[in-house]
């Protein structure tokens, strides 16, 4: 049966688009079936779009819309990328690092649309509108060309099976009989996007093995004692956690406080090298409100305003926020002797205030996943080592990246790298 041709039904709506035939007994017929419409099932797709063969590509999500995390990603603004890629930045079994870092995998020419950047090395479009990506891509799907893309919604995928001719896929709307089959299916986190770990399934059912699955990219909860004051705050600081001596990480960026704890950019980076070690407890973050000075410095600073007359109550005035000010003071008072407030004592709070860590928001609230499928499950093509024809790409595998739009650069590099792997097979 001739494929039949539509467009896209608008965002939010449900549509069913079969791109390949449909046999009498209700098998449809792809060459690859996409499983999971996020930033990496679509890439993987525009990126079968926009090569020029003639393939007939099948999307199934289970939501009714596609993309729907990537249209919302930094904080609906679409930070997608990093001008500072290194391999470092990148963690877990899978070398998401040496994939993103290679340069092999042009992921602007998914979009052909101008970007920006910002004075922290973050990418984003240039409209800052994280959705217009989700429509970039939809756009390429639909493009003309010998390859033809389809996306099924509101279906949910309960099993594959591995057969002599690829696999079929069994759905909760019938069953897909494809030559080869990308996992693109997220991660345990953010339940709202429909990716609540269940889809892991159909990888373990395969044969494949599981990390441990933690949160990362998520707000922090801490010890409250000193911090209530200081709820809705926001500052730019240097914040490293520790453990046993051991200083775990360090990221500059902001630091929110919040009526658990700490939000931010520079916690979120934090809490991807603390995932799964939380639990344990004896973690502190310690906080450098003033990392552009050094601690002498700002002691010298302090004892000469006191020198010039300042009041000990006004030392931090213009330095730091007033209420930041206030509880730095009592909190230095503290420790104070018979001699009065030490600027050394506050010079060391400033830079080097530490928070007892509590745990986290959860995965509710996080942004990633920490952990997956390992590595050495998959070949140097993101193939299964199981289950030949079968493709992972995303945050289904052990791979994570820290805050700043690594996490949206390694879903559009695996996802391009398991179409250009399928190709090479076709």
């Amino acid at each position: 049966m001739k494929a039949r041709q539509a467009s896209l039904a608008p965002a939010g709506a449900l549509h069913e688009l079969f791109p390949a035939g449909t046999c009498g007994h209700g098998m449809h017929m792809t060459d690859v079936a996409i499983i999971g419409g996020g930033a990496a099932g679509l890439a993987c797709a525009a990126s079968f779009a926009l090569s020029g063969r003639k393939l007939n590509i099948l999307v199934l999500d289970m939501g009714d819309r596609a993309g729907k995390k990537l249209s919302q990603t930094g904080n609906g603004q679409g930070n997608v990328s990093n001008a500072d890629l290194r391999p470092e930045h990148f963690h877990g079994s899978v070398p998401a690092g040496d994939i993103v870092c290679s340069g092999a995998y042009d992921w602007r020419s998914l979009f052909g649309c101008l970007f920006t950047q910002d004075d922290r090395g973050r990418i984003y479009p240039a409209s800052k509108q994280a959705s217009s990506l989700t429509d970039l891509l939809l756009m390429k799907l639909r493009s003309p060309g010998p390859c033809t893309c389809g996306v099924r919604l509101g279906t949910r995928v309960t099993r594959i099976q591995k057969t002599e001719k690829g696999f079929k896929v069994y759905t909760d709307g019938g069953v897909i009989e494809s030559r080869f089959v990308v996992l693109c299916t997220g991660g345990a986190v953010a339940r709202q996007f429909h990716t609540d770990g269940s889809s892991y399934a159909l990888a373990t059912n395969l044969g494949h093995t599981l990390t441990p699955l933690h949160p990362s990219l998520v707000q922090l909860k801490t010890d409250m004692t000193d911090i209530k004051p200081l709820r809705g705050i926001r500052v730019d600081a240097a914040l490293s956690a520790e453990a046993d001596g051991a200083t775990l990480a360090c990221e500059r960026g902001d630091v929110i406080f919040t009526s658990y704890g700490v939000s931010g950019s520079a916690a979120f980076s934090v809490s991807s090298r603390i995932a799964g070690i939380i639990e344990n407890g004896g973690v502190s973050l310690i906080i450098d409100f003033l990392p552009d000075t050094g601690e002498k410095e700002l002691a010298a600073f302090l004892q000469k305003r006191r020198d010039e007359g300042c009041a000990d109550e006004d030392l931090l005035c213009g330095t730091l926020h007033n209420t930041l000010s206030r509880m730095i003071l009592r909190k230095a008072g503290q420790n104070a002797g018979t001699d009065g407030l030490s600027v050394h004592d506050i010079a060391g709070i400033v830079k080097g205030f530490r928070l007892v860590v509590t745990g986290s928001a959860g995965a509710d609230f996080a942004q990633v996943t920490k952990g997956g499928i390992p590595g050495d499950e998959v070949t140097d093509e993101l193939e299964s080592r199981m289950v030949p024809g079968l493709f992972l790409a995303g945050e289904v595998l052990d791979a994570d990246g820290d805050c700043g739009g690594y996490n949206l650069q390694w879903a559009f590099c695996s996802g391009m790298k398991a179409a250009e792997s399928v190709m090479r097979r076709i």
